[in-house]
């Protein structure tokens, strides 16, 4: 086995690639995270507990109750950004002419296979750093900020999540190269 970096392992085979993303933010950003979603659990508690002290008929139970409903979206969503954060890998393995792709957290996750021969113009993607969407792909409360890409069966698919440009790189050469090997067999 062999690291890109401290986040990316490869491991090479006769006939496989596998490569193991982790998706852990450093230190100082793992208890910015922590410390919103504990907040942020915080803030739903309290507005829960405003709630019940409002009289039946009040509409501001309405209103809070809608607020609650907003907030429960929101808590799933950072919830799950901050599992796939601490406890989370990318997995993905080139092996008996196929890619597989998957998205870990806790050893749980679904795979996505695609057919060597079916993918095509696979390389880095283009990103606008200028761009809200970029912006918002790149923070740390969503699961994101892919720089990989291909097409397969004309759809468009993306991954390696939060990897560096120079990862990135690295990795892209030893992708090809593998799915060429894997074509020819």
């Amino acid at each position: 086995m062999e690291f890109i970096s401290e986040r990316v392992s490869i491991e090479q085979g006769e006939g496989r690639l596998s490569v193991v993303i982790c998706a852990r933010p450093a230190k100082g950003r793992q208890a910015l995270l922590i410390a919103w979603v504990l907040a942020w659990i915080v803030c739903g508690a309290l507005i829960l507990i405003e709630r019940s002290k409002v009289p039946e008929g009040d509409p501001l139970r309405q209103y809070l109750l809608a607020f609650l409903a907003f907030w429960l979206y929101f808590m799933v969503q950072t919830g799950r950004a901050a599992l796939w954060r601490l406890k989370g890998f990318e997995v993905w393995r080139v092996k008996d002419g196929r890619l597989t792709i998957k998205n870990s957290t806790f050893g749980l996750g679904r795979a996505t296979e695609y057919f060597a021969e079916n993918i095509k113009a696979l390389g880095l993607l283009k990103l606008d750093r200028t761009a809200w969407k970029w912006q918002w792909n790149e923070s740390l409360w969503v699961i994101g900020g892919e720089r990989l890409g291909f097409e397969h069966l004309g759809r468009k698919v993306v991954f390696g999540k939060n990897l560096s440009e120079e990862e990135a790189r690295k990795l892209v050469p030893l992708l090809k190269h593998a799915l060429r090997f894997e074509r020819k067999g």
